[in-house]
């Protein structure tokens, strides 16, 4: 897709204006868009593997994409060419290769290394099975035709290879002297645990299951549904639930048995001599299959001993058992342990994952169900694994992973010990630690979120990195996981983070609870380094906790400044405030200085409460010395963080009263003619060179300039003055000596974006227009509104009527914003529309392409 796209640029028939472009212009040469970091779990999510070696956790999705997990925050996305879902997903244990089979059937292997595939095999007909021998490269395959096959990746040649090995129905048929009446699929394929490592089990949709010897080339052993002769009343391990027959009535005749179909199956014994499996009316049997009982005299064995029937419930209508795993107990002696069960419930019952603890001391007749929970559900379930805390095999030291929908992963640590319970208990399982995310999103819910730079120059970087104590960062990392043991830990960090004491960008999330979260984002693995708590100690202030609303970063002084919904302005200082014990609460009539609790540990060092509305965008002014804060009753105030004053407390007359949504300022001269650059110097400024005045956007798409020596209006006009629209945000564009824009002939200068066909060029019509290359002298204004775009000069705030260089008319509603550059001069523009489409532009030329978010490809 981006080869088609980019590769031959030049041979295309080029945009309107775009022959006499300037040189430095943002070209598609100049984009590569691709998803290079993602966090969290995609919503899809639909299928789990686990690499119990290399502690790795793969998800895989609907829509052709497979996250890697690992520990400290190490996380990699793999996205297929085909956005289709992943039926079967396992990991080539401690390889680096995970293997994928899609719902068209493509067998995948994954090189973790260099993420990306390196080898896909077509299978020829519907995948039905699948299974990795442990500790190798070969893989068996089952399919609807009831054949099993064998394949290998070869790790020299880099390919994955079909070896000529088939197991056809027919040929098992043959030696297990059994019917297979037409092609049954497989549907489940196990290798034996314990010493006989040669052995696959074959499970067929019709209840048929074979053991297979590969070496030996014959049947070891086969069950189904004749052999299912039970006791006259199955082990129900629902207490006083009784089965429908009564005891003593005698079994039905083995031609009166139906078919019943295998929906899944799994070892409950470590050396292969229990098999779990579960059926499609709800019933669940645990088959013997010990070498005692591989007697060919088959009706010599009591059918007891064969197998044995559980029931999560009694009633007729059952749901079909979807997934089975399980646990050994060691202290059992192989005897007993935890079965995990998705399904075999009443149909209608509330959606639970249940686990039985099991015992069999006695022998498989004499099971017992000494304990059950039911584990309810945060969400409807997908999948989940068992992760063994040590070594290469579920016992019952392991945790517990959930996945449910729409992407939620769950950690249930110690589940063993959770699980012993007495039938009159039926308790259910207690705690669970959700998927640390490196930035949660959701627990707790994400309000604002920010990337800043840090200035290295101003040696802040360093400076930022040497004040985080390594305590601080430990307190953080485990903040939201108790006493649970983390059971990924796989992957290498980057080399990088370790070597280099540097932190060049930072991400902020401000959170529902209040809480203001920082990671250095400097390198794709993010990782915490403070988490600010909205906390004052003794102090009572209405409106702590709640949800920030508004963030900003200096880089110069190192200070983070939080607005929330009750109007409340906190500011933190994250370096050199080991002194500054004390917090200054400055209040609309007075000014306090308070000593919170454990002073030591805060970063806060003064809360602004001024008004009850909430607040709607913050910017810090003149290196960090001030700050603006814009609410959403239509005032700002102007703080001085020196010396913790209100400088300016006013409101911006607008009918109705309008939200301030975005804040800028620049430095004029008093007779506004001409801009003084941010270049110059604090001293020069604070010199009376020039006036400092506030820009600023309300939601109704007003523009306001405000004096900041003494609270006057300068001026004040309507970005779209013909229609009505919804201001997003304002950026400001500082000026380069190289940028040109493209003049339109006539006075209309609007270019409507349509939505036709595919083809960027479709997208836009505009009037013919003459590109003439003109310096700019002076910095611009864009404005961002849901339905269009304004670029302005600066100096035009000062005009009575508005006037822009360009405006653009949006077809489709946008929603967000945001400005980037390279080297200062060539800038784009980027767009996120309510549709999920998002746009990249270049700012100066209607020059653009398309990028879905949904599917991460160029849109053509």
């Amino acid at each position: 897709m981006f080869k088609k796209l980019f590769h031959k640029h030049g041979a295309e028939k080029p945009h309107p204006g775009e022959g006499n472009m300037p040189r430095n212009k943002l070209t598609a040469a100049d984009l590569d868009p691709r998803i290079v970091v993602h966090y969290g779990i995609p919503s899809t999510a639909s299928v789990l593997a686990f690499d119990r070696i290399q502690r790795l956790l793969a998800v895989a999705t609907l829509d052709g994409r497979i996250k890697i997990i690992g520990g400290d925050n190490i996380e990699v996305l793999l996205v297929s060419p085909k956005q289709l879902p992943f039926k079967y997903l396992e990991f080539l244990q401690n390889q680096g290769l995970l293997i994928s089979v899609s719902n068209e059937n493509d067998v995948q292997v994954w090189d973790l290394k260099n993420r990306e595939i390196a080898s896909t095999l077509q299978w020829e007909c519907n995948v039905t099975a699948f299974s990795v021998m442990l500790g190798t490269q070969y893989m068996y395959i089952g399919d609807e035709l009831g054949v099993v096959s064998v394949v290998k990746y070869d790790i020299l040649e880099g390919k994955i290879l079909q070896l000529p090995y088939h197991l056809p129905p027919d040929f098992i048929a043959e030696k297990a002297e059994i019917e297979l009446l037409d092609h049954h699929p497989v549907v489940g394929l196990l290798l034996q645990p314990g010493p006989h490592g040669n052995r696959l089990l074959v499970a067929y949709d019709n209840g048929v299951i074979v053991l297979w010897d590969v070496l030996e080339a014959q049947v070891v052993i086969v069950r189904g549904n004749k052999d299912l002769q039970l006791i006259d009343e199955s082990v129900d391990p629902v207490v006083n639930i009784s089965n429908n027959k009564k005891p003593g009535s005698p079994v039905p005749s083995s031609h009166e048995q139906v078919e019943k179909e295998i929906t899944s199956l799994c070892w409950a014994s470590s050396n292969g001599s229990v098999l779990a499996v579960g059926y499609v009316d709800g019933d669940i049997m645990l088959w013997n299959l010990s070498s005692s009982a591989h007697n060919k005299d088959q009706q010599s064995l009591k059918s007891s001993n064969k197998v044995v029937k559980l029931q999560l419930a009694s009633g007729d209508r059952r749901l079909p058992v979807i997934v089975l795993h399980w646990s050994a107990d060691i202290s059992l002696n192989d005897n007993g342990g935890l079965l995990f069960v998705y399904g075999g419930d009443e149909i209608g019952s509330d959606e639970v994952l249940t686990i039985l603890r099991l015992d069999w001391s006695s022998g498989l007749e004499s099971l017992k169900c000494v304990g059950r929970v039911d584990l309810t559900l945060n969400g409807s379930f997908a999948d989940m694994r068992l992760m063994s805390k040590s070594g290469a095999t579920e016992s019952s030291n392991c945790s517990l992973c959930v996945l449910t929908n729409p992407g939620q992963l769950h950690i249930y640590d110690d589940i063993y010990s959770s699980s012993i319970l007495s039938e009159q208990d039926n308790k259910r399982l207690g705690h669970s630690v959700p998927f640390r995310t490196a930035v949660p999103t959701m627990e707790p819910l994400l309000t604002v979120g920010q990337l800043h730079s840090v200035n290295a120059v101003e040696k802040s970087s360093a400076s930022l990195a040497e004040a985080i104590p390594a305590v601080n960062v430990q307190k953080v990392h485990n903040s939201d996981i108790g006493s649970t043991m983390w059971p990924l830990t796989g992957g290498v960090p980057s080399q990088l983070s370790v070597e280099e004491n540097q932190i060049k960008r930072v991400y902020i999330g401000g959170y529902h609870d209040g809480s203001v979260r920082i990671w250095n984002a400097t390198y794709p693995s993010l990782f915490p380094i403070y988490m600010l708590l909205p906390k004052l100690g003794d102090a009572q202030i209405e409106g702590l906790t709640s949800p920030v609303s508004a963030l900003d970063f200096c880089s110069t002084s190192s200070r983070i400044i939080a607005g929330n919904e009750s109007g409340l302005v906190w500011l933190y200082k994250l370096v050199d405030c080991s002194n500054e014990n004390s917090v200054h609460l400055v209040l609309e009539d007075k000014h306090e200085v308070i000593n919170p609790q454990q002073a030591g540990d805060s970063k806060c060092i003064a809360v602004f409460s001024l008004l009850k509305s909430p607040v709607c965008t913050l910017k810090f002014l003149s290196f960090g010395l001030k700050a603006a804060a814009g609410y959403e009753s239509g005032q700002v105030a102007l703080l001085d963080l020196g010396s913790f004053t209100v400088l300016l407390l006013t409101e911006i007359l607008s009918s109705p009263s309008s939200p301030i949504i975005s804040i800028n300022s620049s430095f004029f001269s008093k007779d506004h003619n001409k801009r003084c650059s941010l270049e110059d110097s604090e001293s020069e400024i604070s010199n009376d060179v020039g006036v400092e005045k506030l820009i600023l956007l309300t939601k109704n798409a007003n523009v306001v300039v405000l004096d900041t020596s003494n609270g006057s209006i300068n001026n004040t006009w309507c970005v779209n003055p013909k229609g009505n629209s919804t201001a997003i945000s304002m950026h400001f564009l500082e000026s380069t000596s190289t940028e040109v824009l493209s003049s339109p002939k006539s006075n209309k200068s609007e270019h409507q974006h349509q939505d036709q066909g595919s083809s960027p060029t479709n997208d836009r019509t505009s009037t013919e227009t003459e590109v003439t290359e003109k310096k700019i002298n002076d910095s611009l204004l864009l404005f961002s509104c849901d339905n269009s775009l304004v670029l302005s000069h600066i100096d035009s705030l000062f005009q009575e009527e508005p006037h822009y260089i360009r405006k653009i008319k949006l077809v489709n509603p946008c929603c967000w914003t945001m400005v980037f550059e390279e080297n200062c001069e060539k800038r784009g523009i980027a767009l996120l529309y309510q549709t999920g489409v998002f746009e990249i532009s270049y700012v100066f030329l209607l020059f653009s392409y398309l990028f879905n978010l949904s599917d991460s490809n160029l849109v053509l």
